[in-house]
């Protein structure tokens, strides 16, 4: 049991932290002057980087074992475990995504070395820098805090609102993927996730009304209407591209 609420409990950390460097990140490199609310979900959580830690844990974990005779190369082994895993979950969750949903939650296309664009040696290379990050600096001190948390009963109750709160957040999400999907299956294309986003926004600013942060696909017209638009605007520029 005790087990189960650390990991629960480091899953809400690390989809909550995931959020704040996917937040930074997307807006940093972004020409928007607002700022977009990343990730899949309406919360200020990404559960890719909650699985991530969970991993990343029980992989520090296993250091312990000394599977090889040499500290060194025990090390070596154990972040090169941590950036492959990160790797493995983020090829998952953008396969899923694209093959089942068909919709594309990021995108690497431009690249170098990417497979699919879904990963790429570059965001391997930031995998594997959170990881040793994550082994050197957090792991050798938070052992005896998740311990004590884990057998706290306060600590139990807000993990067990907080994961209430994500599940309703899930459905709500998947409904509007459900509405993108089956734009996506009748027209044969593939939906990219955050330019829905930015569109709507842009549609924001032009007729000067105010957009949701935490409610990205919220305007005046349905879902749909925005894919068609979106859809129809792709096409003209790839015609005048060709005349």
């Amino acid at each position: 049991m005790n087990m189960f609420l650390i990991l629960a409990f480091l899953f809400f950390i690390g989809s909550v932290s995931g959020w704040v460097l996917e937040l930074l990140y997307r807006n940093l490199t972004s020409h928007h002057e607002k700022w977009i609310n990343p990730g899949f979900c309406t919360g200020p959580y990404v559960p890719l980087y909650g699985f991530g830690l969970c991993i990343l844990y029980l992989l520090a974990s296993l250091e312990r074992m000394e599977l090889i005779a040499n500290p060194l190369w025990n090390k070596v082994l154990v972040l090169l475990a941590m950036a492959a895993s990160m790797t493995l979950i983020e090829y998952i969750a953008g396969i899923c995504c694209l093959k089942i949903w068909k919709v594309r939650l990021w995108d690497y296309s431009n690249l170098w070395g990417n497979i699919q664009g879904i990963i790429c040696p570059i965001f391997s290379l930031a995998w594997a820098a959170i990881g040793a990050f994550y082994d050197f600096l957090i792991h050798p001190y938070i052992l005896g805090a998740l311990q004590w948390l884990s057998q706290n009963l306060a600590f139990s109750f807000i993990i067990g609102m907080f994961f209430g709160v994500f599940l309703i957040d899930v459905c709500h999400s998947a409904h509007l993927v459900g509405k993108m999907k089956k734009f996506a299956e009748e027209n044969q294309v593939v939906v990219k996730y955050e330019n829905i986003k930015h569109h709507i926004l842009e549609i924001h600013q032009q007729r000067s009304t105010k957009s949701s942060f935490f409610f990205p696909f919220r305007s005046e017209h349905p879902l749909t209407d925005t894919l068609k638009e979106m859809k129809e605007n792709l096409e003209r520029r790839r015609n005048n591209q060709k005349s």
